[in-house]
């Protein structure tokens, strides 16, 4: 089975090159296109959906996701005043993917899914690598986002697909099972407020980083 918690692979894969070649000469930069909003699964594949047959009854939000992603979800009316996240989870045995659903809970797997928003946060508004961008404060913000509680979370909403998916051009059905979670806004942006002043007191950074820093504080949620 293949746990997808959205965006947190690439902070792994981010933070142990931070850590590994932090001395290194040249660093890699990321790839700023996963962050694109793209199609999620081929709606056109799905055989049965948690409501029944086809993908005409997936909820709005699914439908949603499955083809532009979190940004499409948050132009949805009732929920209008809210940040959303989307927990998926995949596979081919479908007790083991409702044990993972049933299992979840805010307190212990929502901080991944804020820490991997903030980072795509930092990523795209850093015009050079985030480590020489805003020092130790890259790193450190990210480890206190995982390490932050989110009071006012909650789930709205769980949904799942079986549908076909292809590899090397063969067919193979598999479920993929989808977690809806939503904070307030006011709520969201108070914590990360309170945590990036923690932060940023908490590093030494050059004037230029500094600079950087302040900026981002400044603009943080525009296009959050």
């Amino acid at each position: 089975m293949k746990i997808k918690i959205y965006l947190a692979l690439l902070f792994n894969l981010l933070f142990l090159s931070c850590v590994a070649q932090r001395d290194a000469l040249y660093i890699p930069e990321p790839d700023f296109s996963v962050y694109e909003s793209v199609k999620k699964f081929d709606i056109g594949n799905i055989l049965e959906t948690k409501s029944g047959a086809g993908a005409g009854r997936m909820p709005a939000w699914l439908t949603a996701y499955a083809e532009s992603g979190i940004d499409e979800i948050e132009k949805i009316s009732s929920y209008s005043n809210k940040y959303l996240f989307v927990a998926e989870s995949e596979g081919e045995i479908f007790s083991i993917l409702e044990k993972w659903i049933n299992n979840f809970t805010v307190t212990h797997d929502f901080p991944p899914l804020a820490a991997a928003r903030i980072e795509k946060r930092m990523l795209l508004t850093s015009s050079l690598f985030p480590d020489d961008e805003y020092g130790m404060f890259f790193e450190k913000m990210i480890k206190n986002a995982y390490n932050t509680e989110y009071p006012g979370a909650v789930k709205e909403d769980t949904s799942w697909v079986r549908t076909i998916v292809y590899e090397n051009g063969e067919p193979r059905t598999i479920y993929m099972f989808f977690i809806l979670i939503s904070i307030d806004k006011n709520t969201l942006q108070g914590i990360i407020r309170n945590m990036t002043a923690r932060t940023y007191a908490a590093v030494t950074a050059t004037n230029a980083q500094r600079n950087s820093i302040s900026r981002l504080r400044q603009s943080f949620f525009e296009g959050f």
